[in-house]
């Protein structure tokens, strides 16, 4: 009987170590006084035999299928033994190792899995150049920040507990580093796409996607970098308009999907604002267009002091929503809605489009007071945390896009 599936896998391993072959046949690694394992033929084959390694373990002819594969990987390394006398290099070798896994998951069923393994792999061979330049251009602090941040994520971040602890709400550690990483993590990001797009594009690229995030963070994130970078306080503030620009679309599709009827009700806030916000953006990039950015190499951003500071500015806020809420009540929507918007508009826009038993315009105009409140917030951060110039550009949008969602709560009400 026919086994589809299994043909299939084996088909999917031959013809994806076809293409790591292909490119190493062009690669000029297959033929001449340097030729290492094979091209196109070899790896084809390899990829074969490991896709037929897997058929034949899910036949649970285990035996046969370690034999096979054991053959395949026990020929590579005698290519590489045999090559190495002349050259270290172990590109090829590797590629044909990741030849044999890719094909014996194809094999068991995993066709998916070792499809995407090998265009992976086809692609960091194809990138070679691109990639070798792209490390020449990492520097120690780069490479530093990067680890900092790494351990920072990936050991510190799950051996905090979850909370609360404490009374006023109580502390949340394991959301409060998470913060942390937020704000260093925009800084890294900011510096990283300074470095790939210049000052100028890159500062209000990386505002604009820190906007889908949190506005809030990157406001505060970008105030208080603009001291330490004062001749980019321009871009810095473009980035940062950019970032409260995205906020209003990104509210209102999460609204879409929530609650129609509430998203509805809440366009009419939102669309003056984000209207003023796009027109900022476009004459600030006409204005900004002949400034010249000095060529001298960015500091790194990523800094854990201020990112701390900036965190514990937050928890003292949730102190005071907290206190707000107990002293005037659940009851008051209104007024939930402007202490929530301080710190979390999303929270805001999930809990009033599901809450039950509130009408969608009543919820919208919580909403819009929420973002009001948080507009508001991120202004007195920008007058507070940012150089003269940062406050001279980031005043004028932000005050305008508060100003309109204000007009349009008193002319809704």
């Amino acid at each position: 009987m026919t086994d589809a599936p299994g043909l299939l896998g084996i088909v999917v391993a031959a013809l994806g170590g076809a293409a790591v072959g292909i490119e190493r046949q062009r690669s000029g690694h297959a033929s001449g006084a340097g030729a290492r394992l094979g091209g196109v033929r070899t790896f084809t084959l390899l990829g074969g035999v490991a896709g037929l390694s897997g058929w034949l373990a899910t036949l649970h002819l285990t035996a046969f299928a370690m034999v096979l594969a054991a053959g395949a990987v026990a020929l590579v390394v005698a290519g590489y033994v045999a090559a190495s006398r002349t050259d270290v290099d172990a590109t090829t070798e590797v590629a044909a190792l990741v030849v044999i896994g890719a094909g014996l998951a194809a094999g068991s069923g995993w066709a998916a899995v070792g499809s995407g393994v090998i265009a992976v792999c086809t692609l960091l061979l194809v990138e070679k150049s691109r990639l070798h330049a792209l490390v020449a251009r990492i520097d120690d602090e780069e490479l530093r920040a990067a680890a900092r941040f790494a351990v920072m994520a990936v050991v510190i971040l799950p051996l905090l507990p979850e909370g609360p602890f404490g009374p006023w709400g109580g502390i949340r550690p394991r959301a409060l580093w998470l913060l942390v990483l937020f704000f260093t993590g925009l800084s890294f990001c900011g510096y990283l796409a300074r470095r790939i797009f210049g000052a100028t594009q890159g500062y209000p690229l990386a505002g604009a996607l820190a906007g889908l995030v949190s506005s809030t963070n990157a406001t505060f994130t970008f105030a208080r970098l603009s001291r330490r970078e004062r001749e980019l306080s321009g871009p810095l503030a473009v980035g940062t308009i950019a970032a409260c620009t995205m906020l209003f679309p990104r509210v209102l599709v999460a609204t879409c999907v929530l609650n129609l009827g509430v998203a509805r009700s809440l366009l009419p806030y939102l669309a003056l604002p984000f209207a003023l916000g796009v027109t900022a953006l476009l004459v600030q990039r006409r204005a900004g267009a002949g400034i010249a950015i000095p060529s001298e190499r960015p500091s790194n951003p990523l800094q854990i002091r201020p990112a701390l500071q900036m965190t514990l500015l937050f928890q003292l806020v949730l102190f005071v929503v907290d206190a707000a809420r107990r002293w005037f009540g659940e009851s008051g929507v209104l007024i939930s809605g402007a202490a929530l918007g301080l710190t979390d508009v999303d929270a805001l826009t999930i809990s009033m489009a599901r809450a039950p038993g509130i009408a969608p315009a009543v919820a919208a105009q919580a909403i819009a007071i929420g973002i009001l409140a948080n507009s508001l917030l991120k202004l007195g951060v920008a007058l507070v945390y940012g150089t003269p110039s940062f406050r001279r550009v980031t005043s004028g949008a932000l005050g305008a896009m508060a100003a309109a969602i204000a007009a349009a709560i008193g002319a809704i009400r």
